[in-house]
């Protein structure tokens, strides 16, 4: 199973090093919601994917809307069960545990370097 390791450049800060990824429709629907928890350093990398929602899940996450190039377009950090967010501009989305992106510092317009292994 590939993974990844993400990396804000713009901040030099490991956002996850146990990303998961998301690139098939069955893996898209079901998203995070089988787990949980999602521990520090784990994530979810959801391409194609511009609107993602939070209903039966056990946990808040933080979401980045990324563009094609990986950068960030928005920011919903840990948003709560049962909601929903969307970025029409958005080519994928980053799922990671809450407070990440304050613990890091990210914020829209940072760059991100994925690095993809086999784990």
């Amino acid at each position: 199973m590939s993974r990844l390791r993400i990396r804000n450049q713009t901040r030099n800060a490991l956002l996850a090093d146990r990303a998961d990824i998301a690139d098939t429709s069955q893996k898209r629907r079901t998203g995070l919601l089988k787990h949980a928890s999602l521990e520090l350093g784990e994530g979810l990398w959801i391409a194609p994917c511009e609107a993602v929602h939070t209903m039966f899940m056990k946990f808040p996450i933080d979401v980045l809307f990324l563009d094609r190039k990986r950068r960030i377009l928005k920011i919903r950090g840990s948003m709560k069960l049962w909601r929903m967010a969307i970025c029409f501009r958005a080519h994928s989305v980053l799922e990671l545990p809450a407070g990440t992106t304050d613990r890091t510092g990210t914020s829209a317009g940072d760059q991100l370097e994925f690095e993809k292994y086999e784990g």
